[in-house]
């Protein structure tokens, strides 16, 4: 059933026909004629699109490579306004590295973004999905592209019964089988593609798949099965407090730390997050403090709830004082909303 020369075929003949078209991506007609793919755009895209759809990132991704053409360019910017431009992605450990990494190009690598795996994978915050993707797309490097659109694809054809994360070695390993010399960064794509598009979580579109004859789940129909998953657990709720403080038309911020979640990034004042609600004994001042109600924001592995607390003087204290919020991180900026409003 699982013939790799005619699954490859038939995957590539697909992705030649149906691939998606997108603003970093070198279609297989443009290689033909000699458009060569660019690494560094095709990082910061792979880079930005991380947890996050394409729909959200790309305009990031324009954003970036109008403000730094190029990774001497990101690695020379203020981090600062790196982290700014950043805010509404999430992750920005991310952001962190993203401006880390160009700065290990510009300085070890001449300004020249390696496109093998190998030295790929010594950059900051490169890891093994980032530098395969980067060394097939840009060097034709045959190397083993698996991310979750990927798991699931490979999965599905195959009916892989271990759960994951457990089996997730073994799931990459069986999709390392089918990985070949010829157009590894199409084929890679193609899989992503396929994962992406047609091999959807809940509803794939098998009658469209070019894999369907080949698929076990698909033969069994227990296409949405797989992959299959360890039950996850409740998601924990953290509490805290977050303070607007305003002064005529500025409002009071403070960096974060650089370790921990939205290290290094501009915020209002916070109390700690923890398991329980908590008081004002870690507010910036002695105010009479408004309560303007409580706002929910979901991080990957906990549910934040901050009570939003207001209050207005007349003489700014000591501080970084900001007029427009608009460059913070989206927790923040539901923060201030609320602090804000009427």
């Amino acid at each position: 059933m699982h013939n790799v020369s005619d699954m490859r075929a038939a995957l590539l003949r697909w992705y030649d026909e149906q691939g998606r078209t997108l603003p970093w991506r070198v279609r297989p007609e443009d290689r033909a004629a000699g458009v060569v793919p660019d690494p560094y755009a095709i990082w910061l895209s792979e880079v930005m699109s991380q947890q996050t759809t394409l729909a959200h990132a790309t305009p990031y991704w324009r954003a970036f490579l109008e403000a730094f053409p190029s990774v001497v360019d990101l690695a020379d910017a203020n981090r600062d306004v790196v982290l700014s431009m950043w805010a509404g992605l999430g992750y920005y450990a991310r952001a962190r590295n993203l401006h880390k990494c160009a700065g290990v190009v510009r300085d070890d690598h001449l300004g020249i973004f390696p496109t093998d795996e190998k030295t790929l994978l010594t950059l900051p915050g490169i890891g093994p999905y980032t530098a395969a993707t980067i060394a097939a797309i840009c060097a034709d490097e045959a190397t083993n592209i698996v991310d979750g659109n990927v798991e699931r694809v490979i999965s599905r054809t195959y009916a892989f019964e271990t759960p994951l994360p457990k089996g997730r070695k073994a799931l990459r390993d069986l999709s390392g089988t089918l990985v070949r010399a010829d157009r590894p960064g199409d084929y890679g794509q193609a899989l992503m593609d396929l994962g992406a598009t047609i091999c959807s979580p809940k509803n794939p579109t098998c009658l469209l798949c070019p894999w369907r004859e080949f698929c076990v789940a698909h033969s069994q129909s227990e296409e949405t099965k797989y992959p299959v998953k360890v039950k996850k657990k409740p998601t924990p709720i953290r509490y805290g407090h977050a303070y607007v403080l305003r002064c005529e038309d500025k409002v009071l911020v403070e960096r974060r730390p650089d370790s921990g979640l939205l290290g290094g990034m501009i915020g209002v004042p916070t109390t700690d997050w923890g398991d329980a609600p908590t008081d004002h004994s870690q507010a910036p001042l002695h105010r009479n403090w408004e309560s303007k109600g409580q706002i929910r924001h979901v991080f990957t592995h906990f549910e934040l709830r901050l009570d939003v607390f207001a209050a207005e003087i007349e003489a700014s204290v000591e501080g970084v004082w900001v007029d427009d919020t608009s460059g913070l991180p989206t927790v923040f900026t539901k923060v201030v909303e609320a602090g804000l409003a009427d």
